[in-house]
């Protein structure tokens, strides 16, 4: 076994910004797309210093922007903007709710089944998103709390991303980072230990982690009514009732602006109706006399405010009851996902109303849920925003990556139903591209997403608007640390040092179980894609010091930093947490028999089938 014999300057510059990289990931001072490009701007300047020129050359310094990886999931991510737009899941939703006749572990099984096989094509996150609108269905006409299926539901789609080499960022990685000598994974590769760790976790969801599922009083808050109304006045405690009032000669409204309006009378005012109709007024706008207003709020708050005198209430304005009636407006939720680029900002700074066409009525987060002072609250990832919005503007969200409306039961036209046969047919051709050509995977699948744009699946724009900018460049800033780390001799040194604490002859089997603790503890407190690239040349230097193939130790590392199921640090995960009310004890006690479960599946499949 080769061990090297002292540590040198390029190897201390390497670990120092291996920790950089890991303490900012951990500290989030800085969102994690721009810690990546501090790093890959500190490597470019790191190499000019005399001694570290072999840290990277001038061509690896910018080469993540052009790695296999980073084009597959832009194409990735254009493929399932494309099935998106042809309502498939709406259908998916429809053929649970037939197929299962209201059995509860009929339906987390169709759940958990159909999650875990989107998320096989298809990035993970973006089969989370597109799963939310299904199971708020599902569960609306079911009867079965949502916090009954969310994590089931998360929980498949991070299981179903081990089997392709296309369905998560550290699958889609993997040949990358492996050595340069070693053989690429295909297509099919990881599908064995894949398919093994998804029907181990979906038969350990539907016969035992649903009874540890949170069983509290939230989830009587939680359970669907008979329709939308109620499910909104049990929940937030809004009544959806619009009501209208005329403000008379003499009324002391006049001359105040909306936002004065609402902060003093804890209302929300949806339509004005004076010289011009305007929905979802924006704060600044000035009342004048005789204004209508349709308002909604608390059975409370509508008693206060239709006490003040010069307010007529219940007027008739045919034009606001047109505008509002239920074929053209009405209350929805709808979620920030993790890559949104809204989180942190106020509703005050992006102008919700006079940007999106919404007015926010309530913010649900976790436990909590905010309906007084919504305009200055910073917004977080996986809040659930509830508004009141017209359909059209609704129907806008479902393309826009900075929200995931969980609304769907409104009235709209699909986008392009008529071309859902023609999007399968593309995703089918790539797919054979895939397992029966010597194409590579960046290519097949850019072959897939270009396809869809020439046959008017998806617009040009479409596409660029279904890209994730955060993670490509969070990809293409961390690839080249990777690469120093292998240069540099960085990642030889960790390996001979942890093979040292292993002992002289360590056995393969514990040296695996290192790693595989090693990845879990890295999914849970960091991006996994970050961990991935970390881990993956430290695996393949200890199996290179072993005499074992690099590639497995590799696979192993890629499939064993999904292992995040303890607590919802995992995109995934954090997309559901506010939808379901969940708190982390709740991921706690269904997630830890499954992490136990997936460690053990995982290293018997290597050694039996790799």
């Amino acid at each position: 076994m080769h061990f090297i014999a002292s540590i040198d300057l390029p190897i201390i510059v390497v670990l120092l910004l291996l920790l950089l990289t890991v303490y900012l990931f951990l500290s989030e001072r800085l969102p994690v797309d721009v810690s990546a490009m501090v790093i890959l701007v500190m490597l470019g300047f790191l190499r000019l210093i005399p001694g570290l020129e072999g840290l990277l050359s001038n061509e690896d310094v910018f080469s993540g922007f052009s790695s296999n990886a980073v084009i597959a999931i832009i194409a990735v991510m254009m493929i399932g903007s494309g099935l998106e737009r042809t309502g498939l899941m709406h259908r998916v939703a429809d053929l649970i709710l037939k197929s299962t006749k209201n059995n509860n572990s009929f339906i987390m099984l169709a759940i958990t089944t159909a999650a875990a096989t989107l998320s096989t094509v298809m990035q993970n996150i973006g089969a989370a998103a597109l799963f939310i609108p299904v199971v708020s269905r599902v569960s609306r006409q079911s009867g079965i709390p949502m916090s009954r299926l969310l994590i089931p539901m998360s929980f498949a789609v991070i299981l179903g991303g081990t089997v392709t080499l296309v369905a998560s960022g550290p699958m889609i990685l993997l040949n990358d980072l492996l050595p340069e000598s070693s053989e690429p994974f295909g297509f099919l590769s990881a599908a064995p230990l894949g398919l093994a760790l998804v029907v181990t976790g979906i038969g350990y969801l539907v016969f035992f982690g649903q009874r540890l599922l949170p069983k509290t009083q939230h989830d009587e808050i939680l359970r669907p009514a008979s329709n939308s109304a109620e499910y909104y006045q049990a929940l937030y405690g809004i009544r959806s009732d619009i009501h209208v009032f005329k403000m008379l000669p003499g009324n002391s409204l006049a001359g105040k602006n909306v936002g004065q309006i609402e902060e003093s009378y804890r209302i929300n005012i949806i339509a004005l109706h004076g010289r011009e109709l305007i929905l979802s007024p924006h704060r600044e706008i000035m009342i004048e006399s005789e204004t209508a207003l349709a308002v909604i709020a608390s059975d409370q708050s509508i008693a206060g405010f239709e006490s003040m005198p010069a307010l007529e209430a219940n007027a008739k304005n045919v034009e606001i009851r047109e505008a509002l009636s239920v074929d053209h407006s009405g209350i929805a939720e709808v979620i920030l996902p993790p890559h949104s680029s809204l989180l942190g900002r106020t509703i005050r700074s992006i102008r919700m109303r006079k940007t999106f066409g919404m007015s926010t009525i309530a913010i649900y987060r976790g436990t909590q849920i905010f309906r007084k002072g919504l305009r200055d609250i910073p917004l977080l990832a996986g809040d659930t925003l509830l508004v009141h919005v017209a359909w059209r503007d609704l129907n806008k969200l479902e393309t826009n990556p900075n929200f995931t409306p969980v609304t769907t039961d409104y009235p709209k036209q699909q986008t392009r139903p008529d071309k859902l046969n023609r999007a399968l047919l593309i995703c089918a051709l790539t797919l054979c591209l895939m397992l029966f050509t010597s194409m590579p995977l960046a290519s097949a699948l850019m072959t897939g997403a270009i396809t869809m744009v020439l046959t008017n699946v998806l617009s040009m724009n479409d596409a660029y608007k279904a890209i994730s900018w955060k993670t490509v460049f969070l990809l293409a800033g961390l690839i080249p640390l990777g690469k120093a780390m292998e240069n540099s001799g960085a990642a030889s040194w960790i390996a001979n040092q942890s093979l040292g604490l292993l002992g002289t002859d360590p056995q393969v089997l514990v040296v695996q179980l290192m790693l595989i603790l090693l990845a879990t503890f890295f999914s849970l407190v960091m991006s996994n894609v970050g961990a991935v690239i970390i881990l993956v040349p430290l695996a393949s230097q200890i199996a290179l010091g072993m005499g074992q193939d690099p590639r497995i130790f590799a696979l192993l590392i890629a499939v064993g930093v999904s292992n995040s199921f303890l607590i919802p640090t995992n995109q995934v995960n954090a997309l559901v947490v506010a939808l379901g009310g969940y708190r982390v004890i709740d991921f706690i006690r269904v997630g830890w028999p499954l992490t136990i479960l997936f460690i053990v599946v995982t290293l018997t499949m290597l050694q039996l089938y790799y």
